[in-house]
């Protein structure tokens, strides 16, 4: 059994730790750290998944970017990353923590969340391609893999524009 709840100073080299084992390397880690320390950082947006012998086994981050639109930038938020230690894959734990930051996204007023990631894992959490509302991303990506999602109906009503991602996610 696990519980999901937002990260505290504890939590911090385990997180790092669940990310350097999920994905082999430390660049996502040396993100959220960057994130952490930036404005762009929210402190109840920041979750882990936890044993109930309290071990952190998962970690998602959401932190703010904007869309930069001809009317000028829309507030949104990046899903990234999403990680879980290997040996707790596979049992549902980031469909957990995706499903419970969604949920706290829109209790806080969010609105739109966008991700680069798997075209076949986020839409079943009702992610669609980004390009279908006329959001672009910044960089060269694969249409299918750059998604969004709408926490706040209509949020993306006549928005269209590039998404701009804090220098934070150009450092890594």
């Amino acid at each position: 059994m696990y519980n999901v709840r937002a990260e505290q100073e504890k939590d911090i080299l385990e997180i790092r730790k669940v990310n350097d084992l999920a994905f082999g390397q430390e660049n996502e880690a040396n993100l959220i750290e960057a994130i952490r320390c930036s404005e762009y950082f929210v402190p109840g947006l920041s979750l882990v998944a936890e044993t109930d012998a309290h071990e952190v086994i998962g970690h998602i981050l959401f932190s703010v970017i904007t869309i930069e639109t001809k009317n000028g930038p829309i507030q949104s938020l990046a899903l990234a990353p999403l990680a879980v230690k290997p040996e707790y894959q596979n049992q549902g734990i980031g469909s957990t923590l995706v499903k419970e930051g969604l949920k706290r996204c829109r209790e806080l007023g969010h609105g739109p969340v966008v991700v680069l990631g798997h075209s076949e894992y986020y839409p079943k959490f009702g992610f669609i391609r980004a390009s279908e509302n006329g959001i672009k991303p910044p960089f060269e990506v694969s249409d299918e893999n750059f998604m969004i999602y709408e926490v706040k109906p209509g949020a993306l009503n006549n928005i269209e524009g590039t998404v701009f991602y804090p220098e934070a996610f150009t450092d890594v």
